[in-house]
């Protein structure tokens, strides 16, 4: 859990992010990056940073804009399909060169792993790119509210990639909890079947021999280096704290945020977590997290209660409601998120899809309210990136945002992220209360210790079986602060 000894403070980010920021003026969009170069009937120029994965997914539902440029730290990995999909692209494996010199962009699309969100999107934002970012939004709470104040400052288009937030079942969802069909909601259950590779490791001891596509020092980025090892690429670093944030960060933002829009969550009051073994190194197979929200301002047709909001993953579920019949699934393969109101109770699939009231015998009678909710055409099979397309090509003075622009998603990420805190901090065994404006925990003491798995061996011998974990102790205030606010490696400092 070493870091590096950073030039620049911890603190020294949102002071001179501010500072810089102050004196900026909002320029017309024909004199700025993000539509500097070409009016807004043009098409964009878009470069895609980590695009073997998602990244390529994304940059394909926005292929009838220019695709100019492509960064990937592994060029193997790229090759597979974006590399071969636009030849012209001009190719990077640092997106740092290539904001440096590649002067013709508009609006960059960023897939990476987790801990390597923040710094690309927040220098694109201060070039006056418009940014797609893909979920979770950042590795930290710290990070996702730097960025939410980036966007607002520069006035760039954003959103981030839980396209179930442009789709119609969402929309559907918030309509019907806020005309009241289900009453006040005072509790949201929610749920996934992630993880679904391997979790609650201990770092390798086996250094391997770096692929020769691969720059392993740009993947490390950030974060403290270590040797390689495919365990953590490709694919499988979302199982490891310094790159990923487990099956909550992956699947957070898609499932938590039909609760979060529909009952206008913002920052939560208390938070805890409870979750199989996980180590120093790497997520639970397993957890369960309850954050707790105050009441909000009441809607017209809707009171809004403290309400208490569970997560399960890792095969964990929440308790069967009464309403359901033998053999109906609760929600779908992927998850889902159950709401209980004062009058009923209202189920949906993973991403807000397939919205019902329980028992489903209700639907054949139900009337649903007007429509309150903008809509957008194909959400989840192009339309989420094509929407940002629009929010960035207009004029950003009266832009109609992308559903999921950072406003909106900068706050249910810091939701999420703080849940991935619950499960870390969960040693000191208590209720975690959560300081919103200072971001800090207010029940963590100085003299409080963590204790936490660095290692778990498991041998019989002679038939005997013989255990062999090894614990860390560390300082829980410290630890905690620098896993809401991380340091950073030598040379990664600008946030």
């Amino acid at each position: 859990m070493k870091t590096e000894k950073a030039s620049f403070s911890r603190r020294s980010f949102l002071k001179t992010a501010t500072g810089s920021l102050a004196g900026i003026t909002i320029l017309p969009s024909t004199v700025i990056a993000g539509l500097g170069h070409h009016p807004p009937s043009d098409k964009l120029n878009i470069a895609g940073i980590g695009v073997g994965g998602i990244g390529y997914r994304n940059l394909k539902n926005m292929e009838l804009e220019n695709i100019v440029a492509l960064c990937d730290v592994d060029a193997a990995y790229a090759n597979r399909n974006s590399f071969r999909e636009w030849p012209l692209a001009t190719r990077y494996a640092d997106y740092r060169e290539m904001f440096d010199r590649q002067k013709d962009l508009d609006a960059v699309v960023i897939a990476t792993p987790d801990h390597n969100h923040a710094l690309p999107a927040y220098l694109a934002m201060r070039q006056g790119l418009h940014v797609y970012l893909q979920k979770p939004l950042t590795h930290t709470v710290y990070e996702s509210r730097v960025l939410a104040e980036t966007a607002r400052r520069y006035g760039v288009a954003t959103q981030m990639g839980n396209q179930g937030n442009s789709a119609d079942g969402i929309r559907e969802l918030c309509e019907w909890i806020q005309a009241g069909k289900i009453g006040e909601v005072n509790r949201v259950d929610a749920w996934t079947n992630r993880p679904i590779w391997p979790q609650g490791m201990s770092r390798p001891d086996k250094e391997m021999r770096i692929p020769k596509t691969l720059d392993w020092n740009l993947f490390v980025g950030p974060a403290a280096m270590r040797p390689y090892n495919e365990a953590y690429h490709p694919w499988n670093w979302r199982a490891w704290w310094d790159f990923g944030t487990g099956a909550l960060g992956d699947m957070g933002c898609h499932i938590l945020d039909p609760a979060f829009k529909a009952l206008k969550l913002q920052a939560p009051q208390a938070v805890q977590a409870s979750s199989s073994k996980f180590t120093i190194d790497s997520a639970p197979n397993a957890e369960k997290i309850s954050w707790e929200f105050p009441a909000r301002d009441n809607l017209p047709k809707l009171a809004m209660p403290p309400v208490t909001v569970n997560w399960y993953d890792g095969g964990l579920l929440p308790e069967r409601p009464d309403e359901l019949k033998d053999g109906e699934q609760m929600g779908d393969e992927n998850g889902g998120c159950l709401f209980y109101g004062s009058r009923g109770k209202l189920i949906c699939d993973s991403y807000g899809r397939n919205p019902r009231l329980l028992p489903t015998d209700e639907m054949r009678h139900f009337e649903a309210p007007a429509k309150s909710f903008r809509r957008i055409a194909d959400a989840m099979e192009g339309g989420h990136e094509r929407d940002w397309i629009r929010a960035c090509k207009e004029n950003p003075a009266n832009r109609v945002e992308a559903s999921s622009n950072f406003a909106y998603a900068g706050p249910l990420n810091e939701m999420v992220m703080l849940g991935v805190l619950a499960v870390r901090l969960q040693s000191l065994n208590r209720k975690l209360i959560w300081d919103s404006v200072n971001m800090r925990f207010t029940n963590i003491g100085m003299n409080d210790r963590l204790r936490i798995l660095a290692k778990s061996e498991f041998e019989l011998n002679n038939g005997n079986p013989q255990f062999n974990d090894v614990y860390r102790e560390l300082p829980a205030a410290s630890m905690a602060a620098e896993w809401i606010r991380h340091s950073y490696r030598q040379g990664w400092e600008q946030i």
